[in-house]
Formats: structure tokens, C-alpha cells, sequence
């Protein structure tokens, strides 16, 4: 089943990915309240276009697969608005999400959703399966872990992990759609491609997560600035 062969072709690739140092340090809760919200800036710059992104691909699906149109649907409508989750957690950590909304994205970033589009544009709409894949198959691996050892160590509120948290759980049922979505891709160029683009999108999201910093500190929401009285 093709699904079974495009885990064990991007074997090397995910490990890769896992194996950088942020990904730990969440896990392991060594990662410091600035670095969090870094990330969770990069996630919302990226997962922001999720959405359109999945839409530009749905477009170019041929009449004749309208199954694979419906599967591009319930995408679309179960990822609306998890750019505002992002938003939310960012507020509940103390910072600005009107900062974050309008911050530059990482270059890392901006290359991994510009060659989302490219893909979609130049080549095919099923490249868009290699982000899924990474994405997607990278929450359900480690997204809970991540948000369980943060939490602990950075004593924030459970309303600043629906991200990590819902991810995790959610991204688990999208998996199992995925597989099935995938076992029907049967033409031999088609399954090659995704493979490919699968290890490129392997590649980005670790420059993306490699590229996170606590020195890309955000502004503190208005309600945690302190006032001139209280700095006085």
C-alpha cells in the first residue's frame, strides 16, 4: 500500500526532523517561555495559509477525481481558523497577538509556504500531500509531549497549549483519513512525487523549527505592560 511505502521512503527524513534540538526541549520542558511563543509565531505565519493553500489545490483537481476535491473539503473545513487558536495561546502566554499577527515570518518560514504554493502551481496539486504528511505526522509523534513538558516547566494556563494540544489529538483521526486518502493515489509518477515533496517539506519544516529563537522576542500583550506608576 502506498502509504506504507511513503512512511518507510521518508524513514531518514523524519528522523532527521526529530531529531532537532527544539523538538526535545520541548519535550523535556528546557525550553524557555520566549522560545515557545517564537515558535508559536513561526506556526501561525505558516499555518495561516493552510487554508488557501489547500483551497489553490482543490481548484486544480481534474473533474473526473472529484473524490480527491471532497477529501481537499474536509480539510478545509476541519483546519478554519487554527491561525486564531495560535493567536489565542500567544495572548494567554502574555504576549501581543496583534504583534505576532503582524511580524515578519522567519526566511525559513517563507520558503516553506512558498514552496507549498509553487508546488501547487507549477507542478501539482498532490504536493500539498508532502506538507500534510510532515505536518500532521509530526503532531500526532510528539505535539502532546511537547505541550505536557512545557507546561509543567513554564507553569503557563492550559489556554496557551490548544495548539500543541488539539494538534495532537486531532491530527491522530487525520492520519488514519490520510492513509486511506493515500492508498487510492495508484498512478507510479504521482506516488513519486508525493514522496519527493514529502522529504522537501521534511527539510523546511526542520530549517523552520531549526530557525526559532528566544532573541525573536514579541511585545507583551497591552494588559502585562507595566504602567509608569508601577515601574516607579
Amino acid at each position: 500500500m502506498f502509504f506504507d511505502r511513503l512512511q518507510s521512503s521518508t524513514e531518514p527524513e523524519r528522523r532527521k526532523l526529530l531529531s532537532v534540538p527544539l523538538i526535545q526541549q520541548g519535550i523535556d520542558g528546557a525550553a524557555d517561555q520566549a522560545t515557545y511563543v517564537a515558535f508559536l509565531c513561526q506556526a501561525y505565519h505558516h499555518v495561516r495559509h493552510t487554508t488557501p493553500l489547500l483551497m489553490a489545490a482543490g481548484a486544480r483537481i481534474p473533474g473526473n477525481r472529484e473524490w480527491l476535491r471532497t477529501a481537499f473539503a474536509r480539510y478545509i473545513e476541519e483546519e478554519l481558523g487554527h491561525q486564531e487558536w495560535i493567536l489565542n495561546d500567544i495572548e494567554a502566554c502574555g504576549y501581543s497577538r496583534d504583534a505576532a499577527r503582524d511580524s515578519r515570518p522567519n526566511l525559513a518560514t517563507e520558503l516553506m509556504v512558498a514552496y507549498a504554493y509553487d508546488t501547487i502551481q507549477r507542478i501539482s496539486p498532490l504536493g500539498i500531500f508532502g506538507m500534510v504528511q510532515v505536518l500532521e505526522g509530526t503532531s500526532v509523534i510528539k505535539a502532546n509531549a511537547a505541550a505536557q513538558g512545557l507546561k509543567r516547566a513554564l507553569k503557563l494556563p492550559e489556554e496557551a497549549f490548544s495548539y500543541l494540544r488539539s494538534h495532537g489529538e486531532l491530527d491522530q483521526e487525520h492520519i488514519k483519513f490520510f492513509a486511506g486518502l493515500m492508498n487510492r493515489i495508484e498512478d507510479p509518477t504521482e506516488q513519486e512525487l508525493i514522496v519527493h515533496c514529502t522529504r522537501v517539506f521534511y527539510q523546511l519544516y526542520g530549517d523552520v523549527l531549526r530557525s526559532v529563537s528566544p532573541e525573536q522576542a514579541l511585545p507583551l500583550a497591552p494588559s502585562r505592560v507595566p504602567s509608569d506608576s508601577n515601574a516607579a
